[in-house]
């Protein structure tokens, strides 16, 4: 299973670096899977671009089109009390942000209600680094976000 966060997900609908790599390990899974926040964050950055970069409006709505007839398709992780108990022991255990934490802690329970490996799609440094200590196969360790190439 591939555990997308909202970082790995924008990529698949917004051309930036990595965005071909992401789309082939998508081809090659058997499923995908996101936290519930990952809609409300990729709107956030999807909106954000369009304020900063209003030519590229065309391209963010076709890219908020294309989310919404894929989000049926990925296999949601919901934010329980649980979930959310598990994020804030992160948020300590690893220095993480509030969300990111979210993002992690999903990902984890995704691993354990699945009983699979999982492949954990993100571009922010620290919590692939936390995933790795979680036993996640962490695919883009070292490797920072990087800016869209539109």
């Amino acid at each position: 299973m591939l555990y997308c966060d909202t970082s790995a997900l924008l990529k698949l609908y917004i051309a930036e670096a990595h965005s071909d790599t992401l789309k082939a390990l998508v081809a090659e899974t058997e499923a995908v899977a996101v936290c519930r926040i990952a809609w409300a964050e990729a709107h956030a950055a999807l909106a954000r671009r369009a304020r900063e970069v209003p030519e590229d409006r065309p391209v963010i709505e076709a890219a908020k089109a294309a989310l919404a007839a894929d989000w049926p398709h990925y296999v949601v992780m919901e934010v329980s009390q649980t979930l959310v108990e598990r994020a804030g022991d992160y948020t300590d255990t690893f220095a993480l942000r509030g969300y990111d934490s979210v993002q992690l802690a999903a990902a984890f329970e995704a691993g354990r209600l699945a009983d699979v490996g999982i492949e954990f799609a993100c571009f922010d440094v620290r919590l692939n680094k936390a995933a790795k200590v979680l036993g996640l196969q962490a695919l883009f360790l070292g490797i920072e976000n990087s800016a869209p190439e539109t």
